[in-house]
C-alpha cells in the first residue's frame, strides 16, 4: 500500500504518525514536507473532501493568526486559499492512502486507512 503524509518534522504528532507508517512492512511512504512544498487549494479541497471534513476543520489555530484573520468562520474557498498561500495554517499531519484520507490527530487515526 502507498501512503502520502503531509508532514512537519518539527511536530511530534506528525513524527509519531510517520513512525506508525514506517513501522509497517506493507506501506510505501511518500513524505511531503508541506511547509516547503505546500499543496494547492485544489489538492487541499480534495484531501478534506476525501477525509469527510470541512476545510476549516483542517485549520491550524495554535501558533497561527487564523482566528484574527476570521478564518474560523470563513467560507471554504477563503480558508483553502489562505492555507495554500500560508501552509502554516494547515493542521498536520494529513495522510492519504487508497483507503481514504485522515487528519491524524491523534496519531492512531492513521490506522483507520491502513
Amino acid at each position: 500500500m502507498k501512503a502520502t503524509i503531509w508532514h512537519n518534522p518539527r511536530c511530534g504528532t506528525s513524527r509519531n504518525t510517520l513512525e506508525i507508517l514506517q513501522s509497517r512492512g506493507d506501506v510505501s511512504v511518500e513524505i511531503v514536507e508541506y511547509l516547503k512544498t505546500p499543496p494547492t487549494a485544489v489538492k487541499l479541497r480534495q484531501l478534506y473532501s476525501d477525509a469527510g471534513i470541512a476545510p476549516r476543520d483542517g485549520l491550524r489555530l495554535r501558533g497561527t493568526d487564523a482566528e484574527e484573520r476570521g478564518l474560523t468562520t470563513a467560507d471554504d474557498e477563503t480558508v483553502l486559499a489562505a492555507m495554500a498561500a500560508d501552509p502554516a495554517l494547515i493542521e498536520r499531519p494529513l495522510v492519504e492512502t487508497d483507503n481514504g484520507v485522515r487528519l491524524c490527530r491523534p496519531k492512531d487515526k492513521v490506522l483507520e486507512i491502513l
